[in-house]
């Protein structure tokens, strides 16, 4: 099969693999919370729900985090035979910055937030890695890897990118001179230390390999080329450092060089810079973009800032035009990405919409549009809370057309509901990670502008 052609050459294969999958037996665990939605606040401010939202999601890495290693699990009911003990790395990353986020603003004590994030740390310390990289799933009680594939069973580099992205911000935030702060700080700059990047150029090739496994070796042979979801792993193998840090030529001639990753085109009247036409899962304007800052960030490619705007003006034209006449659509109600669905799991987008919104598309994308993404969070809120509104915020997705609305969360969703609104609101977590000096000098190395004004906090 064409690369090409496939979600595998777009950078996301693990979607691929959970899109073949069927949630035919989704039991909701019940926590005996006494949770009901038909009495949540009503008649709230703006700020007041954003509140809300970003405190009742935090609850999904907090009361809900795995009671041995506190990592996040990978999502909050029993489908596609997961396990109760599989956490998840890369929504583990998403986690440590919304634990960030409740100590600013003293949801939890700071001293709480780092204790937790040490017991994450100290955990991650004594897991399964593979040449300093991380799997896709673990065992929360042992550290064990739990395959994700049959033959994905070893290093995830994408998954354990978007760890890192979190453990980096945090290393910057917990500065204190205390035993707990300087503990967190050292560990996470050991783990930090010890990731072999270039061991991923697969003997020394111009590109990075998004998966390695003890058992299997390069079998599951996927080079990770853009546009997509994994800018961050470069820019983090290139912030390394010369031990194990890769050239830009590893950027530049394998990211940058597929037949999707530049586009030009104009969608909707809107034009985009990059990646697939109509611009594919909203994902791709989030994952990366938790803490890499977006404003004023541009390299030989594109702005990014553009980029991640027109995707998402792009994406809610499609829902507010409505090609495929389905129920609900409309300006208040939009956000196609990767998600759980009627039928199982999908990578939703405006050339694969079959009806079912995400609220984290919207929500994730408050900072590049802000009177869009209210509007989205107050019809999910005011008029659709009763049937998606729960004790970890909104429920994964819906489907009005099929009168479906799912019971389940997902880490990697919900994370970025939290972290994107704070960013929107104060910009935190993208001033933390911009701060970091390995970050700064990776993106210097690839030829990144980024205004050095943003960096101070």
């Amino acid at each position: 099969m064409k690369q090409t052609t496939t979600w595998l050459a777009a950078g996301i294969f693990f979607l691929a693999i959970l899109a073949g999958e069927q949630a035919t037996a989704q039991k909701k665990r019940t926590t005996g919370s006494g949770f009901s939605a038909a009495t949540r606040p009503r008649n709230l401010s703006d700020s007041a729900l954003l509140d809300l939202v970003q405190k009742q999601t935090f609850r999904y890495f907090w009361d809900f985090a795995h009671p041995v290693s506190g990592l996040a699990r990978e999502r909050s009911n029993n489908s596609f035979s997961y396990g109760d003990e599989v956490v998840t790395t890369g929504g583990t990353g998403f986690g440590v910055m919304a634990v960030i986020v409740a100590s600013e603003r003293k949801w939890i004590t700071r001293d709480s937030a780092a204790r937790f994030l040490l017991k994450m740390v100290k955990f991650l310390s004594k897991a399964d890695s593979y040449h300093g990289v991380f799997p896709h799933w673990l065992n929360g009680a042992t550290g064990k890897t739990i395959p994700f594939s049959r033959k994905d069973d070893g290093a995830d580099l994408v998954e354990t990118s978007y760890l890192f992205q979190g453990l980096l911000c945090a290393a910057q935030y917990f500065d204190a001179d205390n035993d707990t702060e300087t503990s967190l700080r050292n560990r996470i700059g050991w783990l930090w230390n010890e990731i072999e990047w270039n061991w991923f150029t697969r003997d020394g090739q111009d590109v990075l390999y998004w998966h390695w496994s003890p058992n299997n070796g390069w079998a599951m042979n996927h080079p990770i080329r853009g546009y997509n979801e994994c800018l961050i792993t470069y820019v983090l193998a290139a912030a390394a450092g010369d031990r194990y840090g890769v050239s830009p030529t590893v950027y530049h001639g394998g990211w940058a060089q597929s037949d999707f990753f530049k586009n030009g085109k104009d969608f909707y009247g809107i034009p985009l810079p990059l990646g697939f036409d109509y611009g594919g899962p909203l994902f791709f304007s989030h994952y990366s973009f938790l803490g890499l800052d977006p404003r004023g960030l541009k390299d030989r490619y594109a702005d990014y800032w553009e980029q991640n705007r027109n995707q998402t003006l792009i994406n809610r034209e499609h829902c507010v035009r409505n090609p495929g006449h389905f129920k609900g659509y409309g300006p208040n109600c939009w956000g196609l990405t990767a998600s759980d669905t009627y039928n199982g799991y999908d990578a939703h987008s405006p050339t694969n919409d079959h009806g079912t919104i995400t609220p984290t598309a919207a929500l994730s994308a408050f900072p590049y549009t802000p009177e869009y993404s209210m509007q989205a969070l107050r019809h999910f809120y005011d008029d659709l809370g009763d049937k998606i509104w729960t004790e970890y915020g909104f429920a994964d997705a819906f489907n009005e057309s099929q009168n479906w609305y799912a019971d389940s969360h997902l880490a990697i969703d919900q994370g970025p509901i939290i972290v994107m609104i704070e960013n929107y609101r104060s910009g935190l977590l993208w001033k933390l990670f911009m701060q970091n000096p390995d970050v700064q000098r990776g993106l210097q190395r690839l030829g990144f502008f980024y205004p050095s004004g943003k960096i101070k906090r």
